[in-house]
């Protein structure tokens, strides 16, 4: 905050909506706004889906089916004789779920916002769905699955990438960060991982933001509206699809040659997305009061 970024680019517009609500409070107007030549605007989009590794996954799909869900996972997280229980091997001991630390990482957040979607069924979920006792139960059952919150980084992908099937079996993990890590993963564990989208997805649409209170100058806003402009030509999406986004330029065609979408569909990328339920951004107090329950119930036990 000092000096204040003239623009910002967070992994989810959960992150834009926290800031104006807190600066609300403060200056009584909106920092970022959502209407105008200068609204907050998405660059490029990933969404929250189901990684898992090809063995795991093809005894999960005779356990329960084709589809993975949030309560299937449950199911396996809390079965009694681990992966035995599921039809798995011995050695593979229990089921080792994988979810970024919410602390750290604003997909570990979107992780239990999905979780608690799907048990629900619906799209957006409020402080009293958060601190019901019966969902807190099934999803500290879920969270206890997840092997050490305190030694994942900021981008669990990457620690599933170097460390293996030590890290967990599958999670629910951004799309992007699945695709760029999927070569590697293929290629240091031999085994390759699987894709499978959700019936309640979390989208993230790292939102172009630009300062508009007196601490910048017009030029300056002028510069990074500029700079937007830039970042959704056509060159420039293109990068961001070879990372694994989905462009936010709907001119831009993401089948190229050197699409990962394409060259991971054996294993079950897609490039449309069957129609799903898309989550709702929760509002402030839901937010905390789920990062609330997981200090107190998760992380620091």
């Amino acid at each position: 905050m000092d000096p204040v970024p003239t623009a910002w680019i967070p992994d989810s517009r959960y992150l834009v909506e926290l800031v104006n609500a807190t600066f609300k409070e403060q200056r009584g107007r909106d920092i970022f706004l959502a209407g105008g030549e200068y609204r907050t605007r998405p660059i490029a989009t990933t969404m929250f889906c189901w990684g898992i590794w090809k063995s795991r996954d093809d005894v999960l799909q005779q356990a329960y089916g084709e589809d993975v869900s949030w309560s299937e996972v449950h199911d396996a997280a809390t079965a009694k004789g681990g992966w035995p229980d599921l039809g798995g091997p011995r050695e593979w001991g229990y089921f080792k779920l994988l979810v970024p630390n919410p602390r750290k990482n604003v997909g570990g957040l979107s992780a239990m916002v999905a979780a608690a979607g799907e048990y629900y069924d619906k799209t957006r979920i409020q402080v009293a769905d958060v601190t019901d006792p019966e969902f807190q139960q099934w999803l500290g059952e879920l969270m206890g699955a997840v092997t050490d919150f305190s030694s994942l980084g900021s981008y669990s992908v990457e620690n599933l990438a170097l460390f293996g099937y030590s890290m967990g079996d599958g999670g629910q993990l951004m799309e992007s960060e699945l695709l760029a890590n999927m070569a590697g993963i293929q290629t240091r564990w031999v085994e390759p991982m699987v894709i499978r989208y959700p019936d309640y997805i979390t989208w993230f649409d790292f939102p172009y933001t630009i300062w508009m209170g007196d601490e910048t100058t017009a030029e300056e806003k002028n510069a990074a509206l500029a700079f937007e402009r830039y970042l959704l030509t056509p060159e420039i999406q293109q990068m961001a699809i070879q990372q694994g986004f989905r462009p936010a330029n709907p001119e831009v065609p993401i089948t190229g040659n050197d699409s990962p979408f394409v060259r991971w569909a054996d294993q079950g990328a897609m490039v449309v997305v069957p129609r799903t339920s898309q989550m709702r951004n929760p509002d402030r107090e839901t937010l905390l009061s789920l990062l609330r329950w997981f200090d107190l119930n998760v992380y620091e036990r």
